[in-house]
């Protein structure tokens, strides 16, 4: 989203600045007219910090900004700012993205304070209307509440792709494609994905898992599910499979329109953009109930959510019986996933393209500029 909002902005005139993790791969200092400010930093403010914590300090309290944007609690980037925000000029902008740790007792002292901070900036902006973070902020008596969602870019999405996304894998015109995107973290529900994909008992299906290997994830371990079960009984039986692969964007997105369905378990999320994106090329989606997926639901009318278990520390996760019962009812029924993926579409090209929502992040901060 910070790279989707930065580009276009840009794009309609403004100058942008991000200051973000310096990388040892990145070797230019402006991307499509931003400008990288980029620092040594790693940690927040419940693990402790490392690096160029004052640099970082120095950028936010020297620099000339109209407005200064905060994405994302708990990194560095916004917690290092916290303390500095009463002497910063600037207008101040806050996209919480969910607070992911508000149930965790480790971040019980970082949420106390958190009231009072967000207090001080001149808005807070929520991709929900229903999630935890803007719960929180009602509760608390936050006032300056905007909601602008995520979405996802018409000039990504709009068109058909080049890529013969199905001849270059190796999979059938026929075959029923299911998609997952997701880093290999262990919480994109990796696991329940393999257990309601062969619960499921459908046929002639591809089940391709999409995800970048994440120090510590679940990569090593999808990779030996997949080796295995491509090895079954189940799998010649029903002639099903399993693909994992670290894909570029391009293909990414042709896998999306390649798909006939995306199947999302995920454990924890705010607002998951993957369903933006499912719904803008034409897919109809299957998820938890994470962040505010029903929500999106109602908004796009694309999808359907997973029988899901709740758990105290607020991760998620789906009940397999009764979500392979709810794949195999897709599976079967082209008819409603015509409807799911047309209502899907039509929502997306109206309401929520990336084109669309910059224009709303350019409206609230030229009216906090005034």
């Amino acid at each position: 989203m910070v790279r989707q909002l930065s580009e276009r902005l840009v794009n309609l005139g403004h100058e942008v600045v991000v200051a973000t993790t310096k990388l040892p791969e990145r070797k230019e200092n402006i991307s499509n007219g931003v400008v990288i400010k980029s620092f040594d930093i790693s940690g927040n403010d419940v693990r402790g910090y490392r690096g160029e914590i004052g640099a970082y300090q120095e950028f936010l309290l020297s620099s000339d900004f109209d407005i200064v944007m905060n994405y994302a609690a708990q990194q560095w980037a916004t917690d290092l700012c916290l303390p500095l925000l009463d002497r910063i000029l600037a207008k101040k902008v806050f996209v919480p993205c969910g607070f992911s740790g508000l149930f965790d007792p480790a971040y019980e002292a970082y949420f106390k304070k958190m009231a009072d901070l967000m207090s001080k900036y001149d808005a807070n902006i929520f991709l929900s209307n229903t999630y935890r973070d803007i719960e929180f902020a009602r509760k608390h008596g936050i006032n300056n509440l905007h909601v602008i969602p995520n979405g996802c870019g018409f000039d990504e999405f709009g068109a058909k792709p080049e890529i013969d996304f199905r001849k270059q894998f190796g999979i059938k015109p026929d075959d029923f494609l299911i998609i997952h995107v997701g880093s290999h973290t262990g919480l994109k529900g990796h696991r329940e994905l393999y257990e309601i994909f062969k619960k499921s008992n459908i046929r002639d299906a591809v089940l391709l898992i999409i995800g970048n290997p994440v120090p510590g994830g679940c990569h090593v371990s999808c990779r030996n599910k997949s080796f295995f079960f491509n090895f079954s009984w189940q799998r010649l039986k029903n002639n099903i499979r399993v693909l994992v692969e670290d894909l570029g964007r391009a293909e990414t997105v042709a896998a999306y329109h390649a798909a006939d369905l995306f199947l999302f378990p995920s454990n924890i999320e705010c607002s998951p953009i993957v369903l933006f994106e499912a719904a803008a090329s034409r897919t109809p989606f299957l998820t938890t109930d994470v962040g505010n997926a029903h929500e999106i639901i109602d908004w796009t009318r694309g999808g359907q959510v997973l029988p899901t278990k709740k758990h105290a520390n607020g991760y998620s996760q789906a009940h397999i019986d009764e979500s392979s019962a709810m794949l195999r009812h897709l599976w079967q029924s082209s008819e409603l996933r015509a409807q799911l993926a047309s209502a899907g579409y039509n929502a997306w090209i109206s309401k929520f393209t990336w084109e669309r929502i910059a224009k709303d992040f350019e409206s609230l901060f030229l009216s906090l500029r005034g």
